[in-house]
């Protein structure tokens, strides 16, 4: 029988050998999800057999890793902000960057006694809900245009104990008109900013298994920004806030379309690699 220590072992060189970055975690990822045990708990168990069907499971799981397919999508799990989140292929895979624009809202929010907030593009509402677990006296309105995103953040929203803060819509932000029976205290969005044309660059976990509209604007990257900004100054309450997130050099373009539309107080906060990842404003 296949001992952890041996299927780590065989299974890093194998993932190795087909160009994965950081083989070794994947592996331990991946076999822990079918263990269901902490990554930790593999280091205490090296000598414990692999049953055959964990074996099987095993076998599958990494011919679709070497196949580039994330390995989020493969356990159908990722941690955002400290909270478990249920993922498919159906919605963009949260980034540690994005925990960034949560803890920004999260400093920066008024201190009144209902906050109601709208989130766009809410894909697996990993946003909205980090939000409504760190403020009890919010109300949430997350938009999407996937009915299958909106599912699966339902069962999220559920799952994590928030679905009486948070509402679920779908809607196109680019295309209806705005019929919301209230306006709201703040936006946020992490909307697809990649341009086509970096778009047709990504890495296969990216271009080929996550959902291009997630991704890109189809555009010059800008297309949300000039969109969510324009919509924001009906949307918003007075002195209401805009927080978004951003690529890599997007920040002085961004900055410029919200200073078109009455937007000031205008600031941003760095990533990880000192990269202008988040943007917000008050409006006018």
């Amino acid at each position: 029988m296949l001992t952890v220590l041996e299927a780590l072992t065989k299974s890093t060189e194998y993932l190795e050998k087909k160009g994965i970055e950081s083989p070794r975690a994947n592996a331990e990822i991946m076999l822990a999800h079918i263990l269901n045990c902490k990554r930790l708990q593999l280091y205490l168990s090296f000598d414990k057999p692999l049953k055959k069907d964990e074996q099987k499971t095993y076998r599958e799981f990494l011919h679709r890793r070497a196949n580039r397919e994330p390995v989020q999508y493969i356990t159908q799990n990722v941690e955002f902000y400290g909270i478990n989140f249920e993922i498919n292929n159906s919605v963009f895979i949260p980034r540690q960057e994005t925990e960034i624009l949560v803890e920004t809202v999260l400093k920066n929010i008024d201190n009144v006694n209902q906050i109601e907030i709208l989130d766009i593009g809410t894909g697996s509402a990993n946003i909205s809900i980090s939000l409504a677990k760190n403020l009890s006296n919010s109300k949430i309105t997350a938009i999407d245009t996937s009915n299958s995103a909106l599912d699966l953040a339902q069962r999220n929203s559920n799952n994590n104990s928030v679905d009486e803060q948070i509402i679920f819509s779908n809607y196109d932000i680019l295309n209806s008109e705005n019929n919301f029976s209230k306006q709201f205290d703040i936006i946020v969005s992490n909307p697809p900013y990649i341009s086509k044309e970096d778009f047709n660059k990504l890495e296969p976990e990216l271009n080929k298994f996550e959902p291009s509209i997630a991704l890109t604007d189809f555009s010059d990257g800008f297309n949300f920004y000039h969109i969510i900004c324009q919509k924001s100054k009906d949307l918003l309450k007075n002195n209401g806030k805009l927080f978004l997130e951003l690529g890599l050099g997007q920040f002085d373009k961004v900055k410029d379309i919200m200073e078109e539309n009455k937007f000031e107080n205008i600031n941003f906060v760095n990533d990880y690699q000192n990269i202008k990842r988040v943007i917000w404003g008050n409006l006018l």
